[in-house]
């Protein structure tokens, strides 16, 4: 089996190097580097990975704006991103999810969680390149063999989650779905992802739908829905 390749975008030195020890061991491929424009370039030079690991304090360009200038660009290929900060505040975890990332892990942090949340995300990931996975509704259409979605034929970027959680409502149209039961979907039992966050994909999500964000229904004390065909 192909070894997954993991961007570790980290200007600590120490840090860095704990993250490439544990991933190396555990049959990962890393790349190194210390600041989000050398980052950018080597994905402008056709790198590809299947996670980034994002520092939110890096020197120059920050995390936030590596994450808003990796997902708005058509060029690279969209992966899960993990952010790593020392921040610990709800208002910092939400803004690093606002801007793309699809988790966010504070330091100090366990290795061992790490990589289980890495896994995690490379199994969402995976989840969305089973072959025949085409669905197609009230103008939205989503190839999961390629990552691809689309509103009335205009493509839009999705990250992971996003991805996932339109896939699930959409394959289940009027079906409730707790923040439990979408985390659940998502990442599998005992993952440690708060409400917050996923309401605060809901709301990306439906900013990227565009006219076709009342698609998606909140339904009062309970949880989310993807309209009836």
């Amino acid at each position: 089996m192909e070894k997954k390749r993991i961007l570790i975008i980290e200007d600590e030195n120490a840090i860095a190097e704990i993250l490439e020890f544990n991933l190396r061991k555990n049959s990962y491929e890393c790349v190194r580097v210390d600041s989000g424009e050398k980052a950018l370039a080597l994905l402008d030079n056709g790198e590809s990975f299947d996670l980034i690991l994002l520092d939110l304090m890096l020197a120059g360009m920050d995390g936030t704006d590596f994450c808003r200038i990796y997902r708005s660009s058509p060029r690279f290929k969209q992966v899960p991103i993990i952010m790593l900060t020392a921040r610990s505040e709800e208002g910092d975890i939400v803004g690093g999810l606002e801007f793309g990332a699809d988790d966010y892990m504070t330091k100090p942090f366990s290795p061992r969680v790490l990589l289980a949340r890495i896994r995690a995300q490379l199994r969402a990931e995976g989840r969305s390149s089973v072959p025949e996975r085409k669905i197609f509704l009230h103008g939205i259409e989503l190839d999961s063999d390629f990552h691809e979605a689309k509103v009335f034929g205009k493509s839009i970027d999705l990250t992971a989650n996003e991805f996932g959680v339109l896939e699930m409502f959409m394959r289940s149209p009027g079906k409730v779905f707790t923040r439990d039961a979408i985390i659940r979907n998502l990442h599998g039992d005992g993952y440690p992802v708060t409400d917050r966050a996923v309401d605060v994909t809901i709301v990306n999500l439906r900013k990227k739908l565009g006219t076709n964000s009342s698609l998606i229904e909140t339904v009062r004390g309970v949880g989310y829905r993807f309209i009836r065909a």
